[in-house]
């Protein structure tokens, strides 16, 4: 070894030998450090494949075109976009004036002589085998050779006949039919056979059937409109292929008419971002902050791998002490010790970076099917970026060489003759550490402090938080010394573990750090998602009745309601079954919300006495809360009770929570006033909203004909356009809660009011709350229907953080098991030559189980509590953090007259007791369990060396 060179060399030929040795050590750390970067070797692996390049992406998107151009729906006024055609905005602010909107010809904006082919698209309602499904329905001649590559021939053929479709193979598999069957729409009898199949490599889970140009929306359009119900709405492009392609000046020309445009010459070669008026870039402080959570991820990784493999390393070095002894006998220095022992941490990094790499590159081809499918795209090439796997890599030999670091020195500041003789000589531990870590603790604790009263950036919290558990873990072997004071009290075998573990805190002190880190994590974010859950239990809204479902179905007219009243009614267990319709006006086939010819809506009239001032529409429009201060807004808010929200808020239910029915439905939202059934009997409109009854005692209903007309007076801030019918009510006293129901009308009361109603839904109360399989029953019976069902059951709040605590506390337990057992083996190779005096003295066999488990349990205990309380802290933080930005949100709404009945924020802060007792108690029994049961009861009895 007489130079630096040889000497490295030779130190990684005996780290090599010895880590061949030790297979079982070497594949526990190997494990550790190869497994995280498998993990983010195969997501870069896939993140790279599943982003498309520029010519990927466009060869999806407009095929073998040159561009894809599409009606922006502005009315034909001048247009900004992005480059890649995906947003635009008018070129033109409109400011508070009207919005532009309305359709444009974009065939007078294709250049001459270009070849085009039209993509249309709409939807429809196909029979399948299992009844009706809502489906995409697209019209593109998908054998031109101009829209190559935007879809995918699976099996079968193009569509080559006006009565021929193919279907992506969701949807077959979806609907149950196959090539060769055949399928029509609702209200629509012609027959188109299915002759082939294919997929959208952008969206493998889409349910989409195709024809040829003009061979379905047409006709279904107009059978639909036959059948007395609005024709489904449409949209087209146009794919464009001429000579030259579309520069970005030519672009922006077809802009100016109110057109978006894909390019495919601009996706290949994007403009500068000083040519494109509608440039967005990332702020600055944003990406720096992604920048620092990455950074900060990774370093916490590196660090747990480091402590829970470096005393890893040191079992190695304690039992290569006499070889290293050997090694100093023969005129080695330290420096040759050192780099015999970061070999070790080398070659481990080395191999583990070769192992997670490969296995990463293949398990992702092997799994590319079901990555793609769980994605719902296809990747692109299988990118493979050698510099990025390269850099990943050297993460893992840095943590080997980082994790290696400590033993190195440990080992070389053993004498040749305690190394020789197996003596472990006086260890003291240092006293610096403890008080840098005191020290950090402090200062960690109070930036914390200061991010969460003071300022509300998480950010501030999240390092205060992750500075002071460094100092706790700086702090550990000083720790881990204090612990050894309750060893008095204990039976001899857990008395001997706790001061063998305090003796050797070089060896307890990692390990305990390391279970300190897991499980500070786990606590910190357990408790942060309790307290969040507890949060939302708190401030959840039933929207019925416990044990109350409601179904409606607001398109076609009701068509399908009674279809859905007997399918709840044969799948729930129904107690009060309650019939709901709602008022149409125009085409009784219209939509709940259709705007299309010849379908109104209707208003209930709030009378002008009963509007909230700082709701008052305003002549000319602009806000009429601006002339109020804050201080009056925050009082009419609070005090004004027409500014107040109703106790009927809830799901929505109608225009103005108007629903006809009869007193079946006040029995089923628990409205037990007589007076309110008998008012409802006399033909009154049962109201539950003091603001809809006028001084008279009567609700007024417009109804508005005239769509377009109402839309253009609400942008102009005038009344709607119609006539006021009024109707005698009944105002019900008190603040019931009636979920959304603001008010009820009987169908006979709409009849002689000359108000149209068809079917809405139905309520129902259930003797008991429907379990799985009849849930999924009615599920399966509406699926079939093939129409917008609005389905609610309400089962009060439903947690779903459940499972996620529960694997973290699995993660932990699995960290802290993993940390103590590499203690307990450290501490075993240590402690050979005193389990050999105890076998030689008559000590039973059952000592050396019992002391091997006491030892693994003691770290893991010790590990549990002290992470249990460092991770209470960042939790509390954030928590404190969240409620002052909550608070000062609510009083801003409050200054600005937005929101008068939300409560104060009061963010609880609760601890997960059932995941705090399974890490203090079952970890650390599981983990002595485990060490007790895996080792040993006898040793080979062998002389001891003189000392």
């Amino acid at each position: 070894m007489k130079t630096w060179f040889h000497s490295w060399r030779a130190a990684i030929r005996i780290a090599r030998r010895d880590a061949w040795r030790s297979k079982g050590r070497s594949s526990l750390v190997l494990a550790m450090i190869a497994l995280p970067i498998l993990g983010v070797s195969a997501f870069d692996l896939t993140y790279r494949s599943s982003e498309l390049s520029p010519a990927e992406r466009v060869e999806r998107t407009i095929g073998a075109a040159d561009a894809r151009l599409r009606d922006a729906q502005v009315g034909g006024v001048p247009i900004l976009q992005d480059p890649a055609g995906e947003t635009h905005t008018p070129a033109k602010d409109p400011g508070d004036g009207t919005w532009p909107s309305g359709p444009t010809d974009v065939t007078e904006v294709i250049p001459a002589g270009s070849t085009v082919l039209t993509d249309g698209t709409g939807s429809a309602k196909l029979t399948t085998a299992h009844g009706l499904l809502m489906t995409e329905v697209r019209e593109l001649k998908a054998s031109d050779p101009v829209a190559r590559g935007i879809m995918v021939l699976l099996d079968g053929r193009f569509p080559e006949k006006s009565d021929e479709v193919m279907a992506t193979s969701h949807f077959l598999e979806t609907s149950g039919l196959s090539v060769g069957s055949t399928l029509s729409a609702r209200n629509f009898d012609r027959p188109y056979r299915i002759v082939g199949t294919y997929e959208l490599p952008d969206a493998l889970k889409a349910d989409q059937v195709n024809a040829l140009p003009g061979a379905f929306l047409a006709p279904y359009g107009k059978a639909v409109e036959k059948a007395g119900l609005p024709a489904p709405g449409t949209s087209v492009s146009y794919l464009v292929r001429k000579p030259g392609g579309f520069t970005w000046n030519t672009v922006q020309q077809i802009n100016t008419k109110g057109v978006a445009v894909v390019s495919r010459a601009v996706a290949l070669d994007p403009p500068a971002d000083s040519e494109v008026p509608l440039y967005y870039q990332a702020s600055p402080a944003a990406q720096a902050a992604e920048l620092a959570a990455v950074s900060t991820v990774v370093g916490l990784a590196m660090l747990e791998i480091c402590l829970l493999a470096g005393p890893a390393f040191a079992v190695g070095a304690r039992r290569s002490r006499r070889q290293l002894g050997l090694v100093g006998a023969n005129g080695g220095a330290r420096s040759h010790i050192r780099a015999i022992v970061l070999s070790g941490g080398l070659v481990i990094g080395i191999a583990a970076a070769v192992t997670g790499t490969v296995l990463a590159v293949i398990l992702t081809l092997l799994l590319q099917p079901v990555l793609e499918e769980a994605m719902g795209q296809r990747f692109g090439a299988f990118d493979i970026r050698p510099l990025e796997l390269l850099g990943i890599a050297l993460l893992a030999v840095l943590t080997g060489l980082l994790a290696a670091i400590v033993p190195a020195v440990t080992a070389s500041r053993q004498t040749v003759l305690a190394s020789l003789t197996g003596r472990r000589g006086v260890r003291r531990s240092s006293r610096v550490l403890p008080l840098i870590g005191l020290a950090a603790v402090l200062i960690g604790g109070a930036i914390a402090l200061f991010g969460s009263i003071v300022t509300e950036q998480f950010v501030i919290v999240a390092g205060g938080s992750a500075i002071a558990e460094l100092g706790v873990v700086a702090m550990t072997p000083a720790l881990v010394g204090l612990f050894g004071r309750t060893g008095r009290w204990l039976p001899l075998s857990p008395r001997l573990a706790l001061r063998d573990a305090v003796r050797n805190r070089g060896r307890t002190a990692p390990a305990v750090a390391a279970v300190l880190a897991a499980v500070a994590g786990t606590v910190a974010v357990s408790t942060y998602m309790a307290s969040s859950e507890a949060q939302k239990k708190a401030e959840y809204t039933p929207l019925l009745p416990y044990g109350v479902a409601s179904a409606f179905v607001p398109e076609e007219g009701g068509r399908d309601v009674p279809a859905v009243r007997e399918a709840v009614q044969r799948a729930f267990p129904v107690d009060v079954r309650a019939d709901v319709e709602r008022i149409s006006v125009g085409k009784p086939g219209c939509s709940q919300w259709e705007q299309g010819t010849g379908c109104g809506r209707y208003e209930v009239i709030i009378p002008t006495a009963n509007e909230c001032p700082m709701y008052a529409s305003l002549p000319g429009g602009g806000d009429p809360s601006e002339k109020y201060t804050p201080e009056q807004r925050r009082k009419m808010l609070t005090e004004d009770w027409r500014c107040k929200t109703s106790g009927s808020s809830g799901m929505y239910v109608s225009d103005g929570g108007l629903l006809v029915g009869d007193a079946a439905l006040l029995r089923v939202l628990g409205v037990d006033d007589p007076a309110t059934v008998k008012a409802l009997a006399d033909g009154k409109v049962v109201s539950f909203s003091r603001a809809l009854v006028a001084e008279n005692g009567t609700i007024g209903i417009k109804q508005i004909a005239d769509a377009a007309a109402a839309d253009k007076a609400a942008q102009e801030s005038r009344p709607y356009p119609g006539e006021v019918d009024s109707l005698p009510a009944y105002l019900v006293p008190g603040d019931k809660k009636t979920y959304g129901v603001q008010a009820l009308m009987t169908p006979a009361t709409a009849k002689a009011a000359g108000l149209t109603t068809v079917p809405l839904g139905v309520y129902v109360s259930t003797d008991r709350l429907p379990d799985s399989e009849q849930r999924q029953k009615l599920e399966g019976d509406l699926a079939k229907l093939g129409s917008s069902i609005e389905l609610h059951l309400e089962e009060g709040f439903v947690g779903n953080d459940g499972i996620i605590l529960l694997s973290l506390a699995v993660f932990a337990g699995l960290v802290t098991i993993g940390a103590a057992g590499i203690a307990t083996g450290l501490a075993q190779a240590d402690a050979e030559a005193d389990l050999k005096t105890l076998a030689a003295v008559g000590a039973p066999p059952r000592v050396r189980r019992t002391l091997s488990g006491f030892q693994c349990g003691v770290v893991a205990a010790m590990g549990v509590i002290l992470g249990s309380a460092a991770g209470l802290l960042p939790a509390v933080g954030l928590r404190l953090t969240e409620e002052r930005g909550q608070i000062r949100v609510y009083e801003q709404n409050l200054a600005q007259g937005w929101s008068g009945e939300s409560p104060v924020p009061d963010l609880p802060i609760v601890i997960p007791w059932e995941t705090l007792g399974g890490l203090l108690v079952a970890v650390p029994l599981g983990a002595a369990l485990l060490a007790a049961l895996v080792t040993r009861s006898r040793g080979a009895l062998a002389r001891r060396a003189a000392t």
